[in-house]
């Protein structure tokens, strides 16, 4: 397929994140783009805005005339988390269309560019944005495709006038395998997605074999402990690195550092977000965009103004009275990190939590890992699991979790009940945490901790 040739775009699932970042590229190159998605969201409602025709019923009758017979001008990009027995997916399929995955568009897009992949079971959405931020702030101008909307560009999409694009790779079905990247960041290799996988060995092969795949005089960047056996290690303190964190410290609420490794120092770096983790991120960043000869000055400065990613580590209120922060954490050592970082920040205050586990397997397959970590808030509620693509299992609830951690203060409670109870008792220090639809939460708890 050549991608130059295409006129007309249609997306099955255009509502996710890494899909509307696909639906943006083409429509800024000045294609038709359509897509089917089961509901409305800020996302779609913003492409809408932006003249993506998209639609929320799962009929073939509504795709548009232009969709209609299979033709060398159009492309037909699916999402796997559509189910199977989607009409408009079969309708493609039986008319003769050929049918790429989101991860096969972006190995194409991305084949003739200097790229920068960024993969990791958590990390890669902060870190990826991180890199694209430094390289536009410090003039590279880079496209990228991010998993996440940055708060510098309120945009999951960056359409630069370089050859260099940042690409978010994403291990979830064995996506990141379409890329071939001049330079790889692996930042975690926990195990997850155990659904797709089956258990942490065949996930660890997944990822040996994504950075095998790194061009020719390419660069390895990866977290310091990986069972990668090359390329240049990095870690938060550890000094047997190649890069490192020194000097970390929290100075008036803001993050410093100095970055460390064996041929400079950038000396004390001021974080533009905050999170312990998210300096273990920089470090990596860092790192990455040396390769590029970035200037150290400008990587320093770049960092100082980088806003974060919408649903990391965001700061929904913050006022004398009341510190609310939404973060997208889903799986155990994500929820650790962020509780960690909020605990360190504002270790006088309660900290009162309102988590949504995330899919019925990552619920069982790391049920005590989330009990212990929950364990560590001062105050939890409880919210139903957020089901996304799977059909329930037996005696895998909520509840079970609840029962499995030994905090007094838990309760489950529905998201109206929930909003009640924060309106009530007008938590300090409020954390919501979790990658379902807790989300839609936000803006109601964000005007409830506002009003005096």
């Amino acid at each position: 397929m050549e991608l130059r040739n295409i006129q007309r775009v249609y997306l099955v699932g255009i509502g996710g994140i890494g899909m509307s970042g696909l639906a943006r590229y083409f429509h800024h190159l000045g294609c038709i783009v359509c897509g089917y998605d089961k509901t409305s969201t800020d996302l779609t409602n913003d492409l809408h805005n932006e003249g993506i025709q998209i639609i929320f019923d799962d009929r073939a009758d509504w795709i548009p005339m232009s969709f209609q017979k299979p033709c060398n001008d159009t492309l037909i990009i699916y999402t796997p988390a559509v189910p199977k027995d989607s009409e408009i997916l079969n309708y493609f399929k039986h008319k003769g269309f050929e049918l790429f995955k989101r991860s096969q568009v972006l190995g194409l897009i991305s084949k003739s560019s200097f790229t920068i992949a960024v993969a990791g079971t958590h990390g890669k959405t902060t870190t990826s944005t991180m890199v694209a931020h430094i390289l536009k702030d410090s003039g590279n101008d880079p496209s990228a495709f991010l998993g996440g909307i940055s708060t510098n560009y309120q945009s999951n999409v960056l359409y630069g006038k370089s050859n260099v694009m940042v690409v978010e790779a994403d291990e979830y079905d064995r996506s990141f395998l379409t890329l071939y990247p001049d330079v790889a960041i692996i930042t975690s290799m926990d195990a997850d997605h155990l659904d797709i996988y089956g258990d942490h060995e065949h996930l660890t092969e997944s990822f040996k074999l994504f950075a095998s795949q790194i061009k020719e005089g390419g660069t390895l960047v990866h977290k310091k402990g990986l069972p990668l056996g090359k390329g240049y290690t990095y870690a938060i303190a550890d000094v047997t690195a190649d890069a490192h964190a020194a000097n970390v410290r929290i100075e008036n609420g803001d993050f410093y550092f100095d970055f460390v490794n064996t041929d400079l120092t950038i000396p004390n770096i001021k974080m533009g977000i905050a999170g312990t983790h998210n300096i273990e991120n920089a470090v990596a960043a860092i790192e990455s965009v040396l390769r590029l000869n970035v200037n150290p000055d400008a990587i320093k400065s770049a960092l100082g103004s980088f806003r974060g990613v919408k649903r990391r580590f965001e700061y929904i209120v913050k006022t004398p009275q009341h510190i609310y922060i939404d973060d997208y954490a889903h799986h155990p050592e994500e929820l650790r990190a962020c509780i960690s970082s909020v605990k360190k920040l504002y270790p006088e205050k309660k900290l009162t939590a309102i988590f949504q586990p995330h899919l019925y397997t990552r619920t069982r397959d790391f049920a005590d890992g989330f009990a212990e970590v929950l364990d560590m808030v001062d105050e939890l509620i409880m919210l139903d699991i957020y089901p996304a693509r799977e059909l329930p299992i037996e005696g895998v609830t909520s509840d079970m979790l609840l029962d499995k951690m030994h905090l007094l203060n838990k309760r489950k409670l529905s998201k109206e009940d929930a909003l009640r109870a924060v309106t009530n008792e007008q938590p300090e220090l409020l954390l919501t945490v979790g990658a379902g639809d807790i989300d839609t939460l936000v803006h109601s708890l964000k005007e409830i901790l506002n009003h005096e």
